[in-house]
């Protein structure tokens, strides 16, 4: 080799190490390899193909790899390391497959890349045969195939063979827990991961960000509340609460376990915030019945600089469909593109939503139309839209054209159609279709399915059958289906059977007060007087108190919120006086308050 040759070799290895600001001047490089016959020096062009990943042009890539007159073990390696780390995960498979036809066997250095591209696209098949070359490579050992093996394992379901060789592995590192704990959690096996997560407690290893966020995930799956709390008493104590990512999951955890408090406590703690932070805060208010709530952050999140996400903006919409916010509900719609909502299954669902519960059909079907998208979700919003419009008929003919679309329904699909059989008192229909769920559709009816047909026999005054219907259950019914038959006793008198509700209603929910007034009641109408006695009794000592009412109005795009015997709005004493002659006018023109279901141990007039 010439000195001439010898020195641009040495400048072009400097230049491979200081790297390349662009494709065209590691092609420039490329050329002089070919120029000065270097094309045949291994370290040389594996350098070249590997910074040729950075510019995500893999076509040329691939004419550097087979131009190659014989490329070896390592340029094969460099290449489906490559294609991988650029999601090609198929790409590179059919790479490995091309290298084994070459006659080359795979090394410790091949076995993780294509094991993680058969754990990406779910090859099992490969990955099995890929598991047998490791053995008789000797390779078992390597613990970064063992993590792929793992990973491989965890992501097709096989989570037994993923733990057996987690359990083989001589020195367990973090990234072999986890993936461990990742795949039991991808496979739904939460209770393993959390256990999981004790054990490498117990080994004194300290969890990093990540298998922190997956252990959460794990509980917030499970609604763990008791593991979830010892967790985030583990994460205080090591200080991982500073950490973005951490403290985002463990906001999620405590909103989706419903405990609101706890997570805008960790929420308002966080150092940094992030959209999907405040996404989860806004959407675990919106969830948790607290619109009002969900709307202050918001505006929070608005002042702060930051743009709504989709889940944000969900959450905005679902609010507002709750307090009947139309006006609000319109501006904020507007804040996104007609184009992403459109677009966006998720975001028109919940403009759909909320355009039907704020009493504008005609504005939720004009979104429907228009969806480029419709996944059944769309549909059901759209159905349910209807049927809570009591435009019955045209919910039942969208059924039938979700169905002729080509689009199977769902569970969602026949509360919205029983809801509106119950809102239309169509109790034939709704026997055919909750009958049909099963017969028809192989769909095993859920809770709220009971629900809204013990509703509708209860309204239609059928309430011996709503009642065997709920016995008959193969799950235990909850306090909306009891309060569903309690409506229909209360609908048509039927004490005897409302004192049987009631009774069910307590134990279930011990600290409604309302159920031991209305069971009191009707002992009292009984002239039942001891027992009347004895309910009240039992109230007093479990400390069960009457929480006040309250409703909300939207006035120019603000949202008012008044509780029973308010007097802390700015206009309550107007409010007030023109509540009385409203009063006043309704007596006058002869209209007189249905009593029958206010407390009955109280004067008349104060009824």
């Amino acid at each position: 080799m010439s000195s001439l040759i010898v020195t641009k070799s040495a400048e072009i290895r400097n230049r491979l190490i200081q790297g390349f600001s662009s494709l065209k001047h590691l092609k420039h490089i490329h050329a002089a390899l070919l120029r000065l016959g270097l094309d045949e020096d291994t370290y040389l062009l594996n350098q070249v193909l590997r910074f040729s990943f950075n510019f995500g042009n893999t076509s040329y890539s691939y004419r550097l790899l087979y131009q190659t007159k014989e490329p070896n073990i390592f340029l094969f390696n460099t290449m489906i390391r490559g294609l991988v780390l650029n999601y090609c995960f198929q790409e590179s498979i059919e790479v490995y497959h091309s290298m084994r036809k070459e006659g080359l066997s795979p090394d410790s250095f091949t076995f993780p890349f294509v094991l993680k591209a058969c754990a990406r696209v779910l090859d099992s098949e490969l990955g099995l045969k890929m598991h047998g070359l490791v053995v008789k490579a000797g390779c078992e050992a390597d613990v970064f195939v063992n993590i792929s093996l793992v990973n491989l394992y965890a992501k097709c379901g096989f989570i037994d063979n993923a733990f057996k060789v987690f359990d083989d592995i001589p020195e367990k590192n973090f990234a072999s827990w986890t993936a461990t704990i990742s795949g039991y959690v991808g496979v739904g096996k939460c209770k393993e991961a959390i256990e999981m997560f004790r054990r490498l407690l117990e080994k004194g290893l300290r969890p990093d960000s990540f298998i922190l966020v997956e252990v959460l995930s794990a509980c917030k799956r499970t609604g763990d509340l008791r593991s979830g709390e010892w967790i985030d008493e583990y994460i205080t104590e090591i200080g991982m609460v500073r950490n973005v990512f951490v403290a985002t999951a463990l906001v999620d955890f405590y909103v989706k376990c419903g405990n609101m408090v706890r997570a805008r406590s960790v929420f308002d703690g966080m150092l940094e915030k992030n959209i999907v932070s405040w996404s989860s805060m806004i959407q675990g208010y919106a969830s948790n019945g607290l619109p009002k709530e969900a709307l202050d952050l918001f505006f929070k999140m608005l002042n702060e600089g930051l743009k709504p996400d989709c889940y944000a903006m969900v959450g905005v919409l679902c609010s507002c469909a709750r307090l009947g916010a139309l006006e609000l509900g319109d501006w904020a719609s507007n804040l996104i593109s007609g184009h992403e909502f459109l677009g966006n299954p998720v975001l028109g669902t919940a403009l759909i939503d909320m355009y039907a519960k704020c009493g504008r059909m005609d504005r939720a079907w004009e979104v429907f139309r228009g969806m480029r998208k419709k996944d059944g979700v769309v549909w059901n919003a759209a159905i349910s839209g209807l049927a809570m419009s009591g435009h019955v008929k045209d919910a039942f003919g969208l059924f039938g054209q979700m169905e002729k679309s080509g689009i199977k329904p769902d569970r969602n699909t026949f509360v919205g159609l029983l809801c509106a059989c119950t809102h239309a008192g169509l109790v034939d229909e709704g026997r055919q279709y909750f009958n049909s769920m099963e017969r028809v559709f192989k769909l095993t009816p859920e809770i709220e399915h009971y629900g809204c047909m013990v509703d509708l026999l209860g309204r239609a005054g059928c309430l011996d059958e709503a009642h065997q219907l709920i016995k008959g259950m193969p799950i235990e019914a909850n306090a909306i289906v009891w309060g569903a038959l309690l409506g229909g006793c209360r609908l048509h008198r039927d004490t005897q059977l409302g004192e049987v509700v009631l009774k069910q209603l307590i134990a279930l929910e011990p600290w409604h007060s309302g159920n031991y007034v209305l069971l009191s009641n009707i002992y009292s109408a009984s002239h039942k007087w001891e027992d009347a006695a004895k309910i009240r009794s039992i109230q007093s000592e479990r400390g069960v108190k009457k929480i006040p009412g309250y409703s909300w109005i939207e006035v120019d795009g603000v949202v008012h919120q008044f509780l029973v015997g308010d007097t802390s709005h700015p206009l309550s004493e107007k409010i007030y006086a023109k509540l009385g002659e409203l009063a006043k006018n309704l007596k006058a023109a002869g209209y007189f308050p249905t009593t029958d279901h206010v407390l009955f141990d109280i004067e008349e007039e104060e009824k």
